[in-house]
């Protein structure tokens, strides 16, 4: 596996993200959860990232079961800010204030059963606090011995500047693929600028990419994307049929329509460490395998002209989400 820096983290090419594990996305199966996490550090992975309020709560307990014994093998990195009711699991708002963040940062250690995470991000900026009193906390962390290091995630690039400024920022992380290419605004060039590492999340738009969805009642009942104005009505037919033309290109290359979406992310910038979630193992070895696809300029120019900024039709996140997302 390759490997790609974050900070002063070294981590593998390819991620994995564990949300899945746990809920948003149909049932879930905890034994080959534990299982593909098991088979991530066996190919080379090894930034897993969790966060908790996936769940809430119980995704990183389920990761701390995983990586028991394993610790040394893991970049183990996990999030804050977004507050849910651990009992109805409603959406209860964001919280970056400094004591809030400290005392949640306890609890993920008690949860992953670990002494300190390698990267501890604020997972949205709260409005309600100004961006330096949270970046104030996390550095306070840092010297505490109980994160390596720090990031944000869904930060603008003004913000990114603003944080920087209190202490250094490992990372961003942000939706970033083929059909979500909104970071190239300024956010890229920002991380370029300042040597902070991108994590690119929903990095096979929320699984469309992968070509496996092909109408929306292939969507479990539970399953979060039935409420994804891009999963819904008009959009979902002209996004499928954009994946077709992703499809045709991959067929070309020999590869999976996910392998050709992590490649082009790769290929982006050597600072970007997309972090496809799956909870499986064929999936993920599926992911991993975009490691050895590459993609020449001609590959690159066709797939920019097939899939252009904006190709996607329908907002990223339903309306009443998008207030989230630090624009």
């Amino acid at each position: 596996m390759d490997t790609r820096r974050l900070g002063d983290l070294t981590v593998s090419a390819i991620g994995l993200g564990c949300m899945g594990m746990s809920e948003f996305y149909g049932p879930t199966d905890e034994q080959e959860s534990i299982a593909t996490i098991h088979r991530a550090l066996e190919l080379g992975v090894t930034l897993l990232d969790t966060a908790d309020m996936y769940g809430p709560f119980i995704n990183e307990e389920l990761v701390g079961r995983a990586i028991r014994g394993r610790r040394d093998q893991v970049v183990l990195a996990t999030k804050c800010g977004i507050v849910r009711d651990a009992t109805n699991k409603t959406l209860r708002g964001l919280n970056g204030r400094p004591d809030y963040i400290k005392e949640a940062c306890d609890g993920s250690l008690r949860r992953l059963g670990v002494d300190h995470v390698d990267l501890y991000q604020l997972h949205r900026v709260d409005p309600a606090t100004p961006i330096e009193e949270s970046v104030g906390a996390m550095a306070d962390l840092v010297r505490a011995g109980k994160t390596r290091c720090i990031g944000l995630s869904e930060a603008s690039a003004a913000t990114l500047r603003r944080a920087h400024k209190v202490h250094a920022l490992a990372s961003v992380q942000t939706e970033y693929s083929l059909w979500t290419r909104d970071p190239e605004d300024d956010v890229l060039g920002t991380c370029r600028e300042l040597d902070i590492g991108f994590l690119a999340y929903s990095p096979l738009g929320r699984g469309f990419l992968t070509g496996q969805i092909k109408k929306f009642e292939d969507l479990a009942p539970e399953d979060y994307r039935r409420f994804s104005p891009r999963f819904q009505g008009d959009n979902f037919a002209k996004n499928v049929a954009l994946v077709g033309r992703v499809e045709e290109i991959a067929r070309a290359k020999g590869c999976t329509p996910s392998q050709l979406a992590l490649a082009w992310l790769l290929a982006q910038a050597p600072f970007i460490v997309p972090i496809p979630g799956t909870k499986r193992r064929r999936y993920l070895e599926e992911n991993v395998g975009a490691v050895g696809v590459r993609l020449s300029r001609d590959d690159l120019a066709r797939i920019d002209e097939i899939a252009p900024k904006g190709a996607a039709a329908g907002m990223r996140y339903p309306e009443s989400m998008m207030p989230f997302v630090n624009a």
